[in-house]
């Protein structure tokens, strides 16, 4: 059940590896492209996905609620792909979903600032002063994406198995190194492991879309965790009403086995009325 995760910048050549590779191994590609094809069963629009797609907080309260749940419907279709086994998940912070999987294979597609904007000005037929910008547009909002939602460096080595500059190596030695590095034998994990680490990653993202989604929970104050399908609540909710309406969401999720519930009420939180 091998899964390669591949981080790319804009301009770097990625795209074209990332589909050499998938054919090669006869794996799927969660790509943009996927995604979209599957939205609509997730809940997500087009708006939503050019809102919240690989991009940071608007920093708005009641959009950025709006942005997180369309973030955490994608990275429930990432995940749902995921189990399947043999995926390449290319962006969308494909290696930070699955902490604690041992048969994932970060990678990370790199190149000079300037080569890429003098590739992506001649892919898309644009003034290299546009291409500069958008090059550089690009490359803040990922980094923002990850720090913001996995308080992670993009740019850290340490964070990947294997980074390749596409400017030093060609198309050919890229893929084969991939297509070899996922075959590693330490990244090798039993399936049944695998499948279960991920089963329990999808009801903690589906419990975490569920708690967004929902309305009668005002501030979202209180963490999900989940081992062997058991949850466990923890951290503050402000009512006896927002504690009953989160355990409700719990057994309203499929594949959930148990609860813990070690939520707090906490009633300090201002009321306009007794200004």
């Amino acid at each position: 059940m091998a899964i390669i995760t591949i981080s790319r910048e804009m301009g770097s050549g990625g795209i074209p590896i990332v589909h050499q590779v998938a054919e090669e191994l006869g794996y799927k590609l969660v790509d943009g492209d996927a995604i979209k094809d599957v939205a609509a069963q997730y809940g997500l629009t087009d708006e939503h996905l050019l809102q919240a797609d690989e991009k940071p907080p608007a920093f708005v309260e009641k959009l950025d609620r709006q942005i997180e749940l369309s973030t955490n419907r994608i990275q429930l279709i990432v995940l749902e792909e995921a189990l399947k086994g043999n995926v390449i998940i290319y962006g969308r912070g494909g290696q930070d979903l699955l902490p604690g999987l041992n048969n994932v294979f970060r990678v990370r597609v790199i190149a000079p600032f300037e080569d890429r904007v003098e590739r992506w000005a001649e892919r898309e037929w644009i003034d290299p002063d546009l291409a500069r910008s958008l090059v550089r547009k690009s490359d803040q909002q990922r980094a923002g994406f990850i720090k913001y939602y996995f308080d992670r460096d993009w740019e850290d080595p340490l964070n990947y198995d294997l980074v390749i500059n596409t400017v030093r190596l060609s198309n050919e030695t890229a893929v084969k190194l991939i297509a070899e590095g996922v075959k590693d034998q330490n990244l090798l994990e039993s399936k049944t492991a695998g499948k279960a680490k991920l089963r329990d990653l999808i009801i903690q993202k589906k419990l975490q879309i569920a708690r967004l989604a929902d309305e009668r929970i005002d501030e979202i104050w209180f963490n999900i965790e989940v081992e062997k399908g058991h949850v466990t609540l923890s951290g503050h909710v402000y009512s006896e009403a927002e504690r009953e309406v989160a355990l409700g969401n719990v057994q309203e999720t499929e594949g959930v086995t148990g609860v813990t519930d070690n939520l707090k009420i906490i009633g300090y939180r201002n009321d306009p009325h007794d200004n």
